[in-house]
Parts: C-alpha cells; structure tokens; sequence
C-alpha cells in the first residue's frame, strides 16, 4: 500500500528535459567534489606517512652508519700492538665509512663529534679519527663553518645525549634532520655520530598520486559515460513520453471541441424547438391580419404584418447559426426605440390574446429621454418577449400587474429597462448563484414548470445569453412586497 502511494506521489511530479540536464550536472559535479576530497586525504595520508618514514630512516641510516664505525674500532684489542699496514687498513675502513655515506645525494655531512678538554671537534676523516682515539692525539681546531654550526647543535643536545644515550634528532628548514647517534666505544660513550641526512620520497607520493589521477580518469570517464547513457535514455524517455502526452492532449482537445459543437447544436436545437411555438402564434396574427383587412385600416395592418414578418425572419436566421456573427446583433447602423418596442411587443402580442387580457394587466411607464441603442429591434424583441411571457406564466393565477418601464441616468449615462410584477415571485433556489457565477434562472433548462416538459427553461437563459451579446446587463430579484423584477442595464 504504502509502496503504491509512493509511485502515485511520484507520478504527480512532471519531469522535463530540463530538469534530466540538472540532474547530470548535479551528479557530475558531486562525483568530482568527492574525487578531489579523496585525492586531498590520500595526500595528506601521504604525507604524514613519508613525515614518519623520512625521519625513521635518516635515524637508522645514521644507527647503522655508527654501528659500522664501533664495529671497526672493536676489531682489535686496545692495547693490541698495531703495525703499519693495520694502522693503514683500519684508516682505510673508516674513510670508506665516511665516502660511502656522503656518496648518497641525501646525505649532507658525516661528522664523529668528541670532546676533548673543554672543546668538541668534529671529525669527518679516517685519518684524523685513527690519531684521536688511537694514539690520542689532540684534533687540530678548525674554522670551518659547518663544522663549527654542528658543533653548536651537538652542544645543545650534548646533556641529553651523555645521560640518556639515545638518538637526537633536530629538524630544520625543508625535512632536513641533523641526527646525533651516541658513540659509545666497549660500553663508554665518546661522543656522537652526526649525519646531515635530507631524505627525499617525494618521488614515491608523485607516483602514488600520479597513479590515483589515472585511476580517478579512468573511473569519473567510466561515470561521466553512463551518466551520459542515462542522461540520453531518460531524455528520449521524457521525449517521448511528451510526445505522447502531446497527442492524448491534442486528441483530447480535439474530442472537447467536438464534444463543445455537439452540446451548442443540441442547445441551438433545444432553442429551435422552444421558439417554433412564438413564430406559429406570430403567423396567427399575420393570417389574422389579413382576413380583416380593409381600406380603412390597410395602414395599420401593414405596419403591423411588417413588423410580425421581420420578426419571423429574424427567427428563421436564428434557426441558421446557433451562434450568429455579433455585427447582426449589434451595429451603428441599427437605431431602436426600446420604448417603441417594448410597447409593440405588449400592445399586439400580450394583449391581443383577448382570453388573457382579464386574466393580468400590463402597464407602460417609458422614459421619453431614453437614447436610441444600436441594437437590431428584433433582438431587443427575442429578450423582451421571454422575461413578460416569464411574469405571466410564474406570476400565479391572483390579479396579475405587469409593470414594463424604462429609465435613463444622465449622470451615469446609464438606461434601465425594468419589468416587474406582483405574483409570487421566482423561486429561491433559482436566485441562488451557479458555480458559474451567474443566477439558476438565467442557466440552461433551469425551470419551475412541471416536470416532462422538455423544452422549458429557456426563455431566461436565451434573454441572459442575448443580453451579453448585446454588451448588456441583466439582474433578477424578488420584491420583499411580493413579486418579482427583471432589469437590464445599458450603458450608453
């Protein structure tokens, strides 16, 4: 469960090519931080281990160099008689000691240091060595720099050295170690071997290192290609499920606007049918007409039929479009009298029916300084009809007023066309607004007609949607006195 809640939350987040191109970059970058922090430890590693290492073996090099020397002097006994080539031979040991030690390009200086007196010297030939300690001879003084710097260190070393008899070693400059090794002869210490030794294993860390910088090459090349692998597979990946995703949302939008023309032509054939009864009565009134014609009124029965075919003809284009262009709604040239219209609509359609005429009452109040609108007459026909046939059938079966009035604001440049009643009023639920934002009365097949009549419910929804093309407002409330009102508001 909890795995199939993982893949749903992870479904929901949408991932573009872009963001693939962050994701390599990220892992490349991070790949090479670690590869730097890892080369940084194994240098330092290193380092403190050739530290330890340089000054382990400056120590036993001079260890052994004096071990050697001792080894030589403990050949033959002290008071052993020596002749000449001996004498000779052992010189030759010890100047092979001192070449062969000065021969290593790390190695400085090899000195014996003894003291005699009050004085150290530094004795750094086999010769000189052989006199000191053999036929104990005074070393001659000497003013040779380095030697005298040496003296100084042993000097300072010198109490240790004497009491301890251990290895002491002074660190100067780049790893230069100055190390002084006791030099102890049959168990009584003369003084200290000293060897300048600045040893070099640099080469071995470059090759280390060198090494690592191959290997970290081959690896990040060997990542950086399947990071390049995967970047491509998931980017043909997401391409392709974009291109996919591309032809569902056009297939689907092609399915919306098939499905949008479907619902329009449904509507418009809904509107048809709501509409075919008013141009039949209309006819009635035109065939009427003409039965009673004679000289007397031929002027008003011609106005009249005029009027009444227009008005058939604006029906049978309605019948051509169910969205028609908005220049044959609204236009300059169009110049109408609401109140000519309002008054046509009441005088020879709702009060011609004589069977109706005690059942409610209709009455004008028009403004005569309402302006001309560049609307088509017949338009204004198709909203006002609707909204006085509305009162009639909803207003109850008392003493009907229908009340039809204009008004025009002059400070607001506003006109008001208000058709109001004293029935019962519209129904609450119909004056509630929709999630469109618009009121219940003016939505499609919104009625409170009894049930079974399909084609009700859409007188107010044909006046709501003409009244937008008209660029026009319109309202619907309940007096508080009872009844109910309509205003359409035209700003001028």
């Amino acid at each position: 469960m909890k795995t199939k809640k993982l893949v749903a939350k992870i479904k929901e987040y949408h991932f573009e090519f872009k963001h693939v191109t962050v994701l390599f970059i990220i892992l490349f970058a991070f790949q090479l931080i670690v590869s730097f922090i890892n080369k940084s430890a194994i240098k330092n590693f290193l380092n403190n281990t050739q530290d330890w290492y340089q000054k382990e073996s400056a120590e036993e090099i001079a260890n052994l160099t004096t071990t050697s020397l001792e080894l030589v002097l403990e050949s033959f006994g002290p008071k052993e008689q020596l002749y000449k080539a001996k004498e000779e031979k052992i010189i030759q040991a010890f100047d092979i000691i001192f070449s062969q030690q000065q021969l290593k390009h790390n190695i400085q200086g090899l000195y014996i240091l003894v003291r005699f007196g009050d004085n150290v010297f530094a004795i750094d030939d086999g010769r000189t060595l052989f006199s000191f300690l053999i036929d104990h001879n005074n070393v001659a003084p000497t003013n040779d720099t380095r030697k005298l710097a040496v003296i100084e260190m042993y000097e300072k070393v010198e109490k240790d050295l004497t009491s301890r008899e251990q290895i002491q070693s002074i660190v100067t400059g780049e790893k230069t170690f100055h190390i002084f090794v006791p030099f102890v002869l049959r168990g009584e210490y003369i003084g200290a071997v000293y060897m300048k030794n600045t040893p070099d294993f640099s080469f071995i860390t470059n090759e280390i290192i060198t090494n690592f910088d191959e290997i970290s090459i081959i690896y990040l090349s060997l990542i950086l290609l399947g990071l390049i692998a995967m970047y491509f597979i998931s980017s043909y990946t997401v391409k392709e499920r974009d291109e996919t995703q591309k032809m569902l949302l056009e297939e689907h939008e092609t399915n919306i606007k098939k499905q949008i023309t479907y619902e329009k032509e449904l509507i418009f054939t809904k509107r048809i049918y709501h509409t075919h009864h008013k141009a039949e009565k209309i006819m009635g009134f035109i065939k009427e007409d003409l039965r009673m014609l004679s000289p007397e009124n031929i002027n008003e029965v011609k106005y009249r039929v005029s009027k009444y075919s227009n008005f058939i003809s604006r029906v049978i284009y309605d019948m051509k479009w169910y969205d028609p262009p908005i220049q044959t709604i609204r236009n300059q040239m169009f110049r109408t009298n609401l109140n000519e219209v309002i008054k046509f609509i009441v005088d020879n359609i709702f009060l011609r029916i004589s069977s109706k005429q005690s059942a409610y009452e209709i009455r004008m109040e028009p403004d005569p300084k309402l302006p001309l609108v560049s609307v088509n007459e017949f338009v204004v026909w198709e909203i006002i009809e609707p909204l006085i046939q509305n009162s009639i059938d909803h207003g109850g079966e008392g003493s009907l007023i229908i009340n039809c009035k204009t008004m025009f604001d002059e400070s607001l440049k506003k006109s008001y066309v208000i058709i109001e009643d004293n029935g019962i009023g519209i129904s609450p639920e119909l004056l509630e607004v929709s999630n469109g934002g618009i009121k219940n009365i003016f939505v499609e097949n919104k009625t409170t007609k009894s049930t079974g009549l399909q084609n009700s419910g859409y007188g107010c929804y044909i006046a709501y949607e003409i009244t937008k093309r008209c660029g026009w407002d319109i309202d619907a409330i309940n007096h508080d006195s009872g009844g109910c009102r309509f205003t359409i508001t035209i700003s001028n």
